[in-house]
This record gives structure tokens, C-alpha cells and sequence, in this order.
């Protein structure tokens, strides 16, 4: 397998999450396809699904919305192939003004240069002071 092609998972990954701590989200979606889907870490126990687009930025504009400090620092990536991993942390302020924090790992699809799945795991659950809607 060509090194081009392994690295290009972890470009366009690295590209989203620069983008995620920009708060585009229109940058976000030129990373996805347009049939892509989002698997998020909450609600437990199994999180939500968003498909398309359309979705998929309504879903990002809420978070944001809800956490507009919102930050995500990549612990760790690596990719083969298609694949990519990310191991991160997310820190944002509650509405009470308390600072919290959430950390996790991020599975990647990429098909034609552009993420076709994002499913993502965190530790601990998301509760009410999350930036994730609920």
C-alpha cells in the first residue's frame, strides 16, 4: 500500500478536527461526504446516528451552540489504509461556568478524500453538562 494513501486518512482527519477547534462547521463538512454518517458517544448507551449532511451540521451547530469554548486536543492518531484512529481529549465550560473535560477515541471511514464515517467512544458518560445535545 502506497505511504500517500495510508497518510490521507490522518490528513483529512487532522484537517476536521483543526476545523472542530475553529468552530467551522461548514469547514467540517467539506471533510465529509455527503452521504456521511455521525455516530456520537452520548446518549448512553449506545449514542445517536446522524446521516447526511444536512444532519450531521445541525448536530455541530447545536454542540457549538451549547459550548462555545469547546476545545479538542489529539492525543494520539494513527491510520492505514481508509481507517483512521484519534484519541483526544474535549474540554469546554458547563452553563455553570465550571470547567469539564471528556476524553476519547474517534473511528474514521475515508472513501474519495472525505470522512464517510465518524464513530465516536468517550469515557465516563456524558451528562446534562455536556456540550452534546442530549
Amino acid at each position: 500500500m502506497r505511504m500517500a494513501r495510508i497518510e490521507s486518512a490522518v490528513r483529512v482527519v487532522l484537517e476536521f478536527s483543526e476545523a472542530f477547534n475553529r468552530h467551522d462547521v461548514a469547514a467540517m463538512m467539506q471533510c465529509m461526504t455527503d452521504n456521511g454518517i455521525l455516530e456520537t458517544a452520548g446518549p448512553a448507551p449506545d449514542g445517536a446516528v446522524y446521516s447526511g449532511k444536512a444532519a450531521i451540521t445541525q448536530y455541530w451547530q447545536d454542540f457549538f451552540r451549547r459550548a462555545p469554548q469547546a476545545h479538542i486536543k489529539v492525543e494520539d492518531i494513527f491510520g492505514f489504509g481508509l481507517r483512521c484512529v484519534m484519541r483526544w481529549r474535549c474540554d469546554w465550560v458547563d452553563p455553570t461556568g465550571e470547567p469539564r473535560h471528556a476524553r476519547g477515541v474517534d473511528l474514521f471511514q475515508v472513501r474519495g478524500g472525505a470522512i464517510c464515517e465518524h464513530r465516536s467512544y468517550a469515557k465516563g458518560a456524558f451528562g446534562p453538562d455536556s456540550p452534546a445535545p442530549n
